[in-house]
């Protein structure tokens, strides 16, 4: 559908579209410990990633992404899933869309987003991860090559949990192996 057919309802709910990538070299995985100065998960571990710009498709904004912020070239760019998050509940949100990818070699460029660290999968759990990638990371390093992406709601509750609810697919595939609507 042509872009001047498409209006959008400023009383619907409406999301960004972000890219989180975990990229991969053997066992290791490739993380950012986020900058004091950022206003978001400073000091926290996560993936690479950001917005997804208007020009770009999130494929291509995923390439973009680790290339800006790691300098790696990498291979087995694979969609593994999509969360809908809710910031402002009801009306805003963020639309993550997870990837993993394989790293062509080891040698990181540094990033003003934060420290870039190799680290072992058996080290992942000691680390100060983002809250979510306790989940996330065992079920998407662990999910075969062919696995189907997941889709998952995010959403805190009163006492600032945050819950992680997937979707229960019919096409003989399961989603991860994951305590549905559980806390983290």
């Amino acid at each position: 559908m042509a872009s001047h057919n498409q209006h959008i309802d400023r009383q619907r709910y409406c999301t960004v579209l972000r890219t989180l990538c975990f990229v991969t070299r053997g066992d290791d995985v490739l993380l950012i410990k986020g900058a004091p100065h950022k206003p978001v998960w400073p000091n926290r571990y996560n993936g690479v990633g950001g917005h997804v710009e208007a020009d770009e498709d999130v494929f291509s904004a995923a390439q973009r992404e680790i290339r800006e912020e790691t300098g790696l070239d990498v291979v087995d760019l694979r969609l593994r899933g999509i969360a809908n998050i809710p910031v402002v509940p009801g009306e805003s949100g963020v639309l993550l869309l997870v990837f993993t990818a394989e790293a062509v070699e080891r040698r990181l460029r540094p990033s003003s987003e934060g420290e870039l660290v190799w680290i072992n999968r058996c080290h992942l759990t000691e680390l100060d991860l983002v809250e979510d990638l306790i989940v996330l990371l065992p079920a998407i390093l662990d999910a075969p090559a062919n696995a189907m992406p997941f889709f998952a709601h995010y959403h805190t509750d009163e006492l600032g949990q945050l819950h992680i609810r997937f979707a229960e697919c019919d096409n003989g595939q399961s989603q991860p192996p994951i305590r549905h609507g559980g806390m983290l």
